[in-house]
């Protein structure tokens, strides 16, 4: 065992440096790439595949001065491995090592992650002090020494045995529910779930995760645990446990597999009784980057020139949950540099992006998007990103912004590209305006992607080309993709989700047709004259590329 040296907060690079692993020109080659895509200088060197994971962990935790262990070499004391239960530990990622005094001491695989002691503190109700070990021996000694991870089964007899009590707080804090949320949440976010819905109905309790836009419901505990569970939810996002008549938003920092995940939690009162939903903020599962979202190489480039406009408006429409804030931070991330000021005003702020100066919305206190985005320009920003356009207000905000020499990206709920200009109308922007500083509109949907691990390939038959009408003549002799179904993909037959798109950039013709208030139908048809390609085109492609099914895409376009 050794203590990390000093040094203050010397720099990571440097650090990796004096230790041999990496060489000056790597650290600057990584630099240069976290200036232009952003991230931590420590994962892009891992990227860069200058250094390991490891490598990594042991230099930051000597830049915070934490203890350093070899846990190939550690034998953990019995007292210590039974104050911590195997489903937390695996849970939470950490390896109870020794007792000192009234302390317990554990290894962790993250110096960064350090909140994770909190939530220890509490399950344990002793002092906790993290160590720093190689994350992958930790994975192995936690198997090694507490077997596999319990069911969520387990954990649902366990806290149904348990004497919980109708006191909401005695129930928060009932170790049994401590750990059945710990399991529920744990099993959602490996199997990369969006959002947790916990639902209470009259005799009945259910929990269902959303994974690749699709729910599915888990095996839920007996209906007297759903106060309980809400509550110690209630107790972790910091919300009024007594208050059950109204609607409560909060948020939970917590450790996942030893990584950082944001939960948003919002309560709902129900007739049966309150539930909720989390959304899961995983940022090790999004990949701020234009190149992963499934944009072909032709609409790849274009938003990269339009995010490099000097002024203008650049909308993402499509309904909720269909990535277009990914989307936004992706092309933010493309123009994130040390010579480009960028303000974001977001309802709420999803990820945070070093470089970017972020506001949070609340309505509650009068801080609305139109009020942040006046003060955003007395802040001298040259691109602005305006989470919504919800109304007249902020519409006639963004336009002035744009007009003032600002590039603004933002967001509006439309069923596709050319129906954005229709929409801004109806808030109350002149046409005039429009002309002037609309400059692309880029429609999205989410599609799930074939499962890799039992993809499988066929023709389509007669009947299915029937179906997709003049678009089966072109897809005559194409072949088509399923996913057989299998433990990668829980049976699904799909795992993960890739974008789909449709790029509107305004030139002159549409810029005429939107002053002389033209259609919906007669703008679409201008457009794809002028190579837009729509959203159903862009499905199609992906299905013939191998990257979904053809019931995802006729799921999620029109022809």
């Amino acid at each position: 065992m050794q203590a990390a040296g000093g040094g203050g907060r010397r720099p990571l690079g440097q650090l990796l440096k004096a230790r041999g692993v990496v060489r000056e020109g790597q650290i600057q080659e990584a630099l240069a790439e976290q200036r232009k895509h952003g991230g931590l200088i420590g994962q892009v060197l891992v990227d860069l595949g200058h250094c390991k994971s490891s490598d990594v962990a042991l230099a930051l935790a000597e830049q915070a001065g934490m203890e350093i262990v070899e846990l190939a070499k550690c034998v953990p004391e019995k007292a210590a491995l039974a104050m911590v239960d195997g489903d937390t530990a695996h849970a939470y990622g950490v390896l109870p090592l020794r007792v000192e005094g009234r302390t317990l001491v554990v290894a962790i695989g993250d110096p960064l992650n350090t909140s994770l002691l909190e939530d220890l503190r509490f399950t344990t109700g002793t002092e906790v002090r993290g160590v720093i070990g190689d994350a992958s021996i930790l994975k192995q000694k936690i198997l090694e020494l507490y077997g596999e991870e319990g069911s969520i089964k387990d954990a649902i007899d366990a806290a149904a045995k348990a004497a919980v009590g109708s006191d909401a707080a005695a129930a928060a804090a009932s170790m049994p529910v401590v750990r059945l949320l710990n399991s529920i949440l744990h099993r959602a976010i490996r199997d990369r779930a969006s959002d947790i819905h916990f639902e209470v109905f009259d005799g009945d309790f259910r929990i269902r995760y959303r994974v690749d836009g699709a729910l599915y419901e888990i095996e839920a505990p007996p209906q007297h645990l759903a106060l309980p569970l809400v509550a110690r939810i209630k107790v972790m996002s910091d919300l009024d446990i007594a208050e059950t008549r109204m609607p409560q938003d909060g948020r939970i920092e917590l450790s996942i597999d030893g990584r950082p995940v944001d939960l948003r939690v919002a309560t709902l009162p129900g007739i049966a009784g309150e539930g909720c939903v989390l959304r899961v903020l995983d940022r090790s599962a999004v990949q701020l980057n234009l190149a992963v979202l499934g944009l072909n190489p032709d609409e790849e480039e274009q938003l990269k020139r339009l995010v490099q406009l000097p002024h203008g408006i650049i909308l993402i429409t499509g309904p909720t949950g269909s990535g277009k804030t990914t989307t936004l931070y992706a092309m933010l991330q493309e123009a994130n540099e040390p010579g480009v000021k960028i303000i974001t005003a977001e309802d709420p702020v999803e990820y945070d992006i070093d470089g970017i100066v972020q506001v949070p919305i609340n309505d509650e206190i009068g801080v609305n998007y139109a009020k942040v985005l006046r003060t955003m320009l007395r802040q001298d920003p040259d691109k602005i990103l305006v989470g919504e356009i919800r109304d007249a207000e902020t519409a006639q905000t963004a336009v002035e912004a744009s007009l003032t020499g600002h590039t603004v990206l933002s967001t509006l709920h439309t069923n596709d590209a050319p129906s954005a200009v229709t929409r801004l109308i109806d808030i109350g922007v002149e046409p005039f305006m429009i002309t002037a500083t609309l400059e692309a509109v880029i429609a999205q949907r989410l599609v799930r992607r074939v499962c890799p691990a039992c993809k499988t390939s066929y023709e389509p038959d007669e009947e299915t080309l029937r179906e997709l009408g003049s678009d089966g003549e072109r897809l005559r002799g194409a072949t088509f993709h399923y996913g057989r179904g299998c433990e990668e993909c829980h049976h699904t037959g799909y795992r993960g989700r890739t974008g789909i798109y449709e790029v509107m950039v305004l030139g002159e013709e549409l810029r005429r047709m939107v002053l002389a208030q033209s259609s919906t139908a007669e703008i679409r048809h201008a457009a794809v004259r002028g190579g837009m390609r729509t959203l159903r085109e862009s499905g199609l492609a992906a299905v013939t590329d191998g990257r979904t099914t053809i019931e995802e895409v006729l799921r999620e376009t029109f022809a």
